[in-house]
C-alpha cells in the first residue's frame, strides 16, 4: 500500500514539474507568439492600425470586435521613443508588453487626467543617462521603462456604438510613436 502511495505522489511531483517547465518554456520557444506575426505587417518605431477583429482573423489574443487596434512595434537600440497618442470619445487605452509577450505597464485616459497620452520609452540604461535637471524640469513628464530593447505597445480606443467606430479608428490614426532622435518626432 505504501509503495502505491510513494508511486502515485512521485507521479504527481514529477507531472506538475514537467507542467511548470513546460508552461514557462512555451513563450520562449513559439515561433507563432504575437510579436512574430506582427512583424510581418507592421514597421518598427511606427504605428500601425489592426484590422478589425472577425472570429476568424484576429491577429492578437482575445481581440474584442468593439476596439478600434494599432500596435507600434519597437526596438529602443537606437534610442529613447517619443510615444503620444490622442484620447478617443469613449475610452482609450495603452498597454506596453516585452518581445516575449509579457506585459509590463498600462495606463488609460481616465489615469492619464489628459485629452493626449504622451510618455517616453527607454531602457533603465537611457534613463540613467539622463541630466540630472531634466528629470526636475519635467516633472510631469511620463517616463515608462522597457526591460527589454523590443516590444510591443497595443493602442485601443472603444466603439462604445458600431457607427462610432470610424471616429475611434480615426482617434489612433493621430497617434505616434518614433525615436527621441528623429528630427519628425518634434
Amino acid at each position: 500500500m505504501i509503495r502505491w502511495l510513494f508511486a502515485i505522489l512521485a507521479g504527481l511531483v514529477l507531472g506538475g514539474i514537467v507542467h511548470l517547465v513546460s508552461v514557462l518554456a512555451l513563450p520562449r520557444v513559439a515561433t507563432k507568439d504575437a510579436y512574430s506575426r506582427l512583424a510581418a505587417i507592421t514597421p518598427v518605431n511606427a504605428v500601425s492600425q489592426l484590422p478589425l477583429a472577425e472570429p476568424r482573423n484576429a491577429l492578437l489574443p482575445f481581440q474584442d470586435p468593439a476596439f478600434a487596434t494599432a500596435v507600434c512595434r519597437y526596438d529602443l537600440t537606437s534610442g529613447s521613443l517619443k510615444f503620444s497618442v490622442p484620447v478617443s470619445q469613449a475610452y482609450t487605452s495603452v498597454s506596453f508588453y516585452t518581445r516575449n509577450d509579457v506585459a509590463y505597464y498600462a495606463i488609460n485616459d481616465r489615469s492619464a487626467g489628459r485629452r493626449v497620452i504622451e510618455l517616453d520609452l527607454m531602457t533603465p540604461e537611457q534613463r540613467a543617462e539622463l541630466p540630472e535637471e531634466e528629470d526636475v524640469t519635467a516633472a510631469d513628464r511620463l517616463i515608462i521603462e522597457s526591460p527589454t530593447l523590443t516590444g510591443l505597445i497595443i493602442i485601443k480606443a472603444l466603439a462604445a456604438e458600431p457607427d462610432l467606430m470610424a471616429q475611434a479608428r480615426a482617434s489612433l490614426l493621430a497617434a505616434t510613436c518614433r525615436l527621441q532622435n528623429d528630427p519628425a518626432a518634434r
